[in-house]
């Protein structure tokens, strides 16, 4: 059904709902580059990736939002105020959403895979933070 439909409205944007089957660690484009760099030389797997325009980069990993224990869950309050935690990281889980490639936010920034997630299945967030985190406090 949304095939048919995107095949009809191809420029129609699409979100993704985060915190269900899959979060996004949102980072400024630099320090993904970097952070990317630093997993391919420890060859650790970076999963799916895309890049927000010019200016963030988006690291689909595992979701974090549904354990067993319900009083577990991380809120995407580190989405709301990232810098209370690491300075541009934003980490969207449940209760937030992102831009689906190839959608195009009203600036004009497009959505676009770097890493399409066909070819790169889901890391676990703990294992990509501690680059992600590096990259964007360097």
């Amino acid at each position: 059904m949304i095939e048919s439909w995107w095949e009809a409205r191809p420029e129609a944007n699409v979100i993704l709902v985060t915190g269900r089957v899959f979060d996004v660690l949102d980072v400024p484009a630099a320090a993904g580059s970097a952070a990317l760099r630093r997993m391919a030389d420890a060859r650790a797997a970076a999963g799916p990736v895309a890049g927000l325009g010019q200016e963030r980069m988006l690291f689909f990993v595992l979701t974090r939002g549904s354990p067993a224990d319900e009083e577990e869950w991380w809120s995407c309050g580190l989405d709301c105020e990232p810098e209370n935690v690491t300075p541009g990281l934003r980490w969207h889980c449940r209760d937030s959403y992102v831009l689906a490639p190839p959608s195009a936010c009203t600036g004009g920034a497009a959505a676009r895979w770097l890493r399409p997630p066909a070819e790169h299945p889901l890391p676990d967030a703990l294992r990509l933070l501690e680059y992600l985190v590096d990259a964007c406090e360097a």
